[in-house]
């Protein structure tokens, strides 16, 4: 397991997380695909949220599960509570620090959120 370190674009919002990363979600839901989230599902007891709680805003909409949560400063989505396994968390790979996209050892698997209801138990 890696210790990563991850924030908004203004860093007013950081977090840790304890995790291993080589499998990247790609959701084509409508909010996933306008935003560019990268997802990446981490228990709760290997998130840390550092600081920022204060500068966090949550956005839900249609069953309102979900909570999208970004900073209220920069705009900058970090991380959600996701519908599918609300008791996780749901990391913005694009927020850490020390992650390299086009790495190799990285697999990125598309999830067809447009579908939501008929795939979410393809989601692991």
């Amino acid at each position: 397991m890696d210790h990563h370190k991850g924030s908004c674009h203004c860093g007013r919002v950081r977090f840790e997380a304890d995790v291993t990363i080589e499998r990247i979600t790609v959701c084509n839901c409508s909010i996933c695909a306008k935003k560019g989230f990268l997802h990446h599902r981490v228990q709760p007891e290997n998130f840390r949220l550092v600081c920022g709680e204060d500068a966090l805003a949550t956005y839900q909409f249609g069953t309102m599960v979900a909570k999208h949560h970004f900073c209220r400063h920069c705009g900058v989505h970090v991380f959600t509570r996701p519908r599918a396994a609300p008791e996780l968390y749901t990391i913005n790979v694009r927020c850490l620090d020390d992650v390299d996209l086009s790495s190799d050892k990285l697999t990125f698997i598309d999830f067809d959120g447009r579908h939501w209801d008929r795939n979410v138990g393809k989601l692991s």
